[in-house]
């Protein structure tokens, strides 16, 4: 799948592939989509035509990593005039699509439930049940790009002000099965998940990462079962601060140490077992936004949101320094550092772009995020990031006294307040419908793909238990 490097921004792709006039053949070109007519039932169905004859032209090639550099490249152009005609359709219709799929707003789906209703109402707007099962069986660099085509679809939903707002307030909402979790947690003060341990402690919820194998790196697993831990932290009326650390990890030059996160598992990336639905937009959507604005369930009041206190043992990397920046208090361990690695790894650093800068400054932020810098805890810039920075055996006793000073009733609502006026929801809604066109297309970018492949070499070849992003050693 080529991409144009130029292209950084959602909006349309130039076509490509050369003239438009004749007829299709298995070696012509894909004849040019109508342009919408603004009728949305014509233009849906001009829409699945061309679609469909794009996917029989494609199906006439040879899988990805069988095809030749020319076959690439028509590949690349079927797909991309695929695309334009996708974009021009939702910049007429997002908001009439939306509404079809949500039955006029009254229903509040998911991303992926709407990513596959979409798909049955509108065929040819989103890859459809049967091609993403296909593309979930290939390694990231054998895979056609069909995530880009969800980018499309959720960039055009994000950026509509009424749409996207509805979006992401469901997405606010409780995950599915999190209440029944809630009942077993205040049977027993404790939940344990796959990744996930979960237990109270007076007022504070205790939320401890459990990927061991991977120092902590986050994965489709882990972050299922943090939306869980989180929707149970702010359903229960009990808990009045949640508190994030890293546990105990496998690794040999880190065994029995805990480490607060490693970031994205680059060896499951190469394995193309990173979806982008569910994991790098749903991610943002989900646990991590729920963190920062709370959660939205049936109390007439608004979201029910809680302080958030980060321990960060060893390192918090990538996506773990991005959670950093949605919480109230973080303590780090001494001889701890800070990093965002992701400009180095080809993709976007989730919301980090978005919510660094208020912390640190442009500069710092800069140097962090497109060149690398690592934070250490005993350089000035550390007191950006983190509020204490105390030796290992005081972080127990520094957590405590954080969940003390933010467990006052107050506290709740002065930071639902803080976020209102550093983050207000058209900000979010409008970072992430470009986040959702630009990462879907940088994790099918071929330096991404070369990057993946080189970590996952290294691992294999050191005998490493995984590759992850930035990770030391």
């Amino acid at each position: 799948m080529n991409e144009s490097t130029s292209r950084t921004t959602g909006g349309p792709p130039r076509a490509s592939g050369g003239g438009r006039s004749g007829e299709a053949t298995a070696g012509g070109p894909l004849p040019a989509a109508p342009a919408p007519a603004g009728d949305l039932t014509v233009d849906a169905a001009a829409l699945a035509r061309h679609t469909a004859e794009g996917e029989r032209l494609l199906a006439h090639l040879p899988s990805a990593p069988e095809r030749t550099e020319a076959e690439t490249r028509r590949a690349g152009a079927l797909h991309e005039d695929c695309r334009a005609a996708r974009h021009a359709f939702l910049a007429r219709h997002a908001d009439a699509v939306y509404d079809t799929l949500t039955a006029d707003r009254s229903r509040r789906p998911r991303l992926a439930e709407l990513a596959a209703e979409a798909a049955v109402r509108f065929p040819g707007l989103v890859p459809d049940a049967s091609r993403m099962a296909e593309e979930r069986t290939r390694v990231q660099a054998h895979k056609e790009g069909r995530e880009i085509d969800q980018g499309i679809f959720f960039g055009a939903l994000l950026r509509s002000p009424s749409a996207g707002a509805h979006l992401i307030e469901s997405m606010l909402r409780p995950a599915p099965g999190s209440a029944a979790r809630l009942a077993e947690f205040r049977s027993s003060d404790r939940l344990e998940l796959d990744a996930v341990l979960l237990e109270r402690r007076g007022g504070a919820a205790h939320v401890t990462f459990r990927n061991a194998h991977c120092l902590n790196a986050e994965d489709t697993r882990l972050i299922a079962d943090l939306e869980t831990a989180v929707d149970v932290v702010l359903l229960d009326d009990r808990i009045r601060v949640g508190v994030l650390r890293g546990g105990p990890v496998d690794h040999p030059r880190h065994a029995g140490k805990r480490v607060f996160s490693a970031g994205i598992n680059l060896k499951e990336l190469r394995a193309g077992a990173i979806p982008f639905v569910g994991f790098l937009l749903g991610r943002e959507l989900g646990y991590v936004n729920k963190m920062a604005r709370g959660l939205l369930d049936d109390d007439p009041f608004g979201a029910v949101t809680k302080p958030w206190v980060g321990v960060v043992d060893s390192f918090a990397i990538g996506g773990g320094m991005q959670l950093l920046l949605v919480l109230d208090r973080v303590i780090a361990e001494e001889g701890a550092f800070l990093s965002l690695p992701a400009a180095d790894e080809g993709i976007v650093p989730g919301l980090g772009n978005l919510r660094l800068t208020r912390l640190t400054g442009a500069r710092t932020a800069r140097q962090i995020i497109l060149s690398g810098r690592r934070i250490h805890t005993d350089e000035p810039a550390a007191a950006l990031l983190v509020d204490e920075v105390v030796p290992t055996a005081g972080l127990d006793e520094a957590a405590e006294r954080a969940v003390h000073d933010l467990a006052g009733p107050a506290v709740a609502a002065n930071r639902a307040m803080l976020i209102h006026a550093e983050e207000p929801l058209d900000l979010l809604r409008g970072y992430l419908a470009e986040f959702a066109v630009v990462q879907a297309r940088r994790i099918h970018s071929p330096d991404v793909l070369a990057k993946a492949e080189r970590h996952w070499a290294r691992s294999r070849s050191t005998a490493g238990p995984t590759a992850v992003e930035g990770a030391p050693g």
